[in-house]
């Protein structure tokens, strides 16, 4: 099981927080049939929007992150909950680009230099807060700290990384960290963080050396006493079912529900966009649907 570490600074001047998120990108992965390029597009996307998940104090609170570039990946989004659980997909999954000069994979070329970051958060109590920004990179991490400083006016520090087998094309490992600073923070404090963050290596290769989100914390913050605030097992989690898709299909008029096609087995299939699970439904609970659709008015 993958997890989140957060810590902060004894002086309360700044916060780290650390997530190995190699098994939920791998799942990711598995359950999209992603390629090296969109595996590490989404994959960045979905730890980041982990990290930030566990950020929300609600339990109910969920954030969602949604990159809409121009490039050949189309629109990307990742949702998760307040202990860090995600969920996502990606439009074009099957897309993959040749590695830039420099041999890495070339994320921002299939996001999309231009765009926008949607940044959407739901307390469960009224309206969802929704942020937007123009992409920077389409790199994920670089629009996240964009978003950050243009949005909320805070001093933020994301890296996000997945490496992928060159050969095979699966991940092998993937995680990020979120650094930021807090209210009051002096600066002779963000002096320091600047010089650890340049000594930094990337988040794979840290964790390539064996190194765990307490170990990218401690590093992130050193010089500082450090205090653990809490730790969360997370992963990948859809939580989706037929009684879910059954009230999606209700919302539809009584005439289109009466018209959906069909298999050769004469049975209506929905498809979850975030797991590719299949539910089936019969004639009669279409029926069914219709007649309590109608009911409704619809």
């Amino acid at each position: 099981m993958d997890r989140i570490i957060r810590t902060i600074t004894s002086d309360g001047s700044l916060m780290a927080a650390a997530i190995d998120s190699t098994e939920l990108v791998y799942t990711a992965q598995r359950l999209h049939k992603l390629t090296k390029t969109s595996c590490a597009a989404l994959g960045r996307l979905l730890t980041g929007a982990s990290l930030m998940g566990a950020m929300l104090k609600e339990k109910q609170a969920t954030l969602t992150l949604k990159v809409a570039g121009e490039g050949p990946l189309g629109n990307l989004l990742a949702l998760s909950d307040s202990r860090g659980y995600v969920r996502g997909y990606v439009d074009h999954p099957e897309v993959e680009l040749p590695p830039k000069p420099n041999g890495k994979l070339d994320v921002g070329g299939a996001v999309g230099h231009n765009g926008r970051l949607a940044v959407i958060r739901d307390f469960g109590t009224g309206e969802p807060y929704s942020g937007q920004v123009e992409l920077v990179s389409g790199e994920i991490a670089e629009d996240l700290t964009s978003y950050y400083a243009q949005s909320e006016q805070t001093p933020t520090v994301c890296a996000l990384g997945v490496l992928v087998d060159k050969q095979e094309g699966s991940a092998l490992l993937a995680g990020g960290m979120l650094i930021q600073a807090l209210p009051g923070a002096e600066d002779s404090a963000l002096d320091q963080l600047e010089k650890n963050v340049a000594k930094l290596d990337s988040v794979t290769t840290m964790l390539a050396k064996g190194l765990s989100p307490e170990d990218m914390c401690a590093l992130a913050l050193d010089g500082f006493r450090v205090e653990k605030l809490d730790e969360f097992k997370v992963g990948y989690a859809c939580n989706c079912s037929k009684e879910r898709f059954s009230r999606v299909l209700l919302t539809l008029p009584g005439e289109d529900l009466e018209t959906l096609p069909v298999n050769e087995k004469g049975l209506v299939e929905t498809v979850c966009q975030y797991c590719n699970r299949s539910y089936m439904f019969s004639k009669e609970e279409i029926q069914e649907l219709v007649e309590n659709s109608r009911k409704k008015g619809k």
